[in-house]
């Protein structure tokens, strides 16, 4: 068998990954804009989105098929597109996954680009999010 490796997304297939999160029953979208990174081979089995913002980018979007969980997906999805990526990359995320984040380097956000501040204390009226970032100097493919 071989090892699912996670890819970027062509536009033009980004509404599949929209599928695969309907599919899931999530509420999430990939954003106007953003670029899409996948694992799977017919069938998308994992996804995230990277969106531009201040000099940097924001992930969305984590989401791995409950049955291809707990086999490293997330972490090589999260790698990828960091390595693919220049920049600091912020993201919010409950408070029971921070320990996932942080074996990945990323640590509390201190200071939020003011768009992602507000939003933070929005979705913060209806339930506790965690700000982390990652400074991705070291993680890009060259």
């Amino acid at each position: 068998m071989f090892e699912l490796q996670p890819r970027q997304l062509p536009a033009e297939c980004q509404p599949l990954l929209d599928k695969f999160y309907r599919a899931h029953r999530s509420h999430m979208r990939v954003p106007a804009g953003a670029h899409c990174w996948v694992v799977g081979h017919t069938d998308i089995v994992a996804g995230l989105c990277l969106s531009g913002i201040a000099g940097g980018h924001w992930l969305t979007g984590l989401l791995v098929a409950p049955s291809q969980r707990n086999q490293g997906l997330a972490t090589r999805l999260v790698t990828q597109a960091l390595a693919a990526n220049e920049g600091p990359v912020w993201l919010f995320c409950e408070p029971k996954v921070t320990a996932f984040y942080r074996q990945l380097n990323f640590s509390e956000a201190t200071v939020l680009p003011e768009v992602l501040a507000s939003r933070l204390q929005r979705y913060n009226r209806n339930k506790k999010l965690v700000a982390l970032w990652h400074d991705n100097e070291n993680s890009h493919v060259t």
